[in-house]
């Protein structure tokens, strides 16, 4: 049994600053990697998707091209070239960040499946064969979630794709059937409509983006309705096969029961943690009824000196999420500190095109508290700056308290929608209030702008 002060298992966005700011305050750290260092983020998440979006949006602009007076010829997409240019930029950033784990004073990197022995001790199937065993009094759980495979009859036995298997393709899908309505279907549904694929999302509930109010969910429907996407509401699969090369998907819907035929299909149903392999029971800890590890607001388990960070806990799954748990524990285990996850805010942004960028609570969040508030929205197509970009799409939409005139929440959907939600959010940070930004003088002509138009 080797002794360590600290073990940290799986590498994500806060595992990787955790590990080093323990190895740098003196803490003999060790922190272990089933398989890639850097987590959902850069491996599967964010870096790739955005990388291939990028691509996209590129072949979407240039097929408008004409709207702007600029004349091009025929466009085809090069999907090999598409993924190798995604697969460079994950090695490279997947590997600097090897680099700087390995580098780090005071810790070492395993490369092997980790799983508990006894409450304070790990033993380490290493990649290289062999293993290790570790114990220490600090143990911090990162390991993540993966793509879920609902329970749907035939599927076991048709190749389906998952939101890491689809960015593998070497070619443009003929006819992409998208299995789910949530925010990784609408960004991969619109990337492969732009790359040339037909694509049809069935949506079990009568909704897309379900966490999102009524009206700015069925916004972005008719974006991607507008962009040549079948959307299909209230769709329960019923199961599905191979028809030919393609697969063949059979759907109830309130209207009756329907066949849907295409060449490949992407199931994006949400997301499992990855806990089961933990062997969470020899700690002593225990998960919820889907098997999510339980933590308090310090990140706390229900075990003395077991912390769980990131996706494995369950709630927001966001890289920035992530790091900013490692913020917490950073503080409270080696600066003594008392911070914890309560009145933070969480803000997210869906990279379609246009984004949705949120923060704060929805309307229907606010109605159900029965807040005193009013709703104040602007469609991008009054916004100079859309207008001039030729990029009208979408509205932005900001919940006021109506006493304290100060923020709630937003929903920007439109150009940039990230970007206009940051500024917002830093606004609530600082307690600045409606008619302030209303007033503030903002350059003209930027999106940024369109703020004081929208809470004026």
């Amino acid at each position: 049994m080797e002794e360590f002060d600290a073990v940290v298992i799986g590498s994500g966005q806060g595992a990787d600053p955790l590990s080093r700011a323990l190895a740098s305050a003196g803490r003999k750290t060790a922190i272990i990697e089933r398989q890639h260092v850097g987590g959902t983020c850069i491996n599967e998440g964010c870096t790739p998707t955005k990388t291939m979006a990028a691509s996209a949006r590129v072949a979407y602009l240039a097929a408008r091209a004409a709207e702007y007076g600029v004349r091009t010829g025929a466009i085809s997409i090069d999907m090999a070239a598409v993924r190798q240019r995604k697969r460079a930029i994950v090695d490279d950033w997947r590997a600097s960040g090897e680099r700087r784990l390995r580098d780090a004073p005071g810790l070492e990197l395993i490369m092997g499946e980790a799983h508990f022995t006894g409450q304070r001790a790990v033993a380490v199937s290493l990649a290289a064969g062999g293993e290790r065993m570790l114990r220490a009094p600090l143990i911090v759980i990162d390991t993540g979630t993966r793509p879920a495979v609902p329970p749907l009859p035939g599927l076991d036995l048709v190749p389906f794709l998952d939101s890491t298997s689809l960015m593998e393709l070497d070619s443009v899908p003929e006819h992409l059937l998208i299995l789910g309505g949530g925010y990784v279907s609408v960004e991969f549904a619109q990337m492969f409509r732009r790359f040339g694929s037909r694509v049809s999302i069935v949506q079990r509930r009568d909704s897309l983006l379900p966490r999102e109010d009524p009206d700015v969910a069925a916004a972005l429907a008719g974006i991607l309705e507008e962009d040549g996407i079948e959307v299909v509401l209230s769709g329960k699969a019923a199961s599905v096969a191979s028809a030919g090369t393609g697969v063949l998907l059979e759907i109830f819907t309130p209207s009756g029961e329907r066949r849907l035929e295409g060449s490949h299909l992407l199931v994006a149903t949400g997301r499992t943690p990855n806990t089961g392999p933990l062997h969470l029971e020899a700690s002593g800890l225990t998960a919820d009824e889907k098997g999510y590890i339980r933590v308090n607001d310090r990140l706390e388990t229900t075990v003395e000196g077991i912390y769980a960070i990131g996706d494995v806990k369950g709630g927001p799954a966001f890289t920035h999420i992530s790091y900013d748990d490692y913020r917490i524990l950073r503080t409270n285990i080696l600066e003594g500190g008392a911070a914890s996850t309560k009145d933070r805010l969480v803000p997210y942004a869906i990279f379609t095109d246009p984004q949705l960028g949120r923060v704060g609570i929805t309307e229907t969040e606010a109605k159900a508290r029965r807040l005193d508030h009013r709703v104040a929205t602007l469609p991008m197509a009054s916004a100079s700056r859309a207008i001039e970009t030729a990029e009208t799409r979408g509205f932005l939409k900001a919940l006021i308290d109506k006493r304290s005139d100060e923020i709630l929440g937003c929903a920007m959907l439109g150009v940039d929608g990230g970007e206009l939600m940051a500024m917002v959010q830093v606004a609530m940070m600082g307690h600045v209030t409606a008619t302030q930004l209303a007033n503030a003088v903002l350059t003209h002509p930027t999106l940024a702008e369109s703020l004081n138009t929208l809470f004026g």
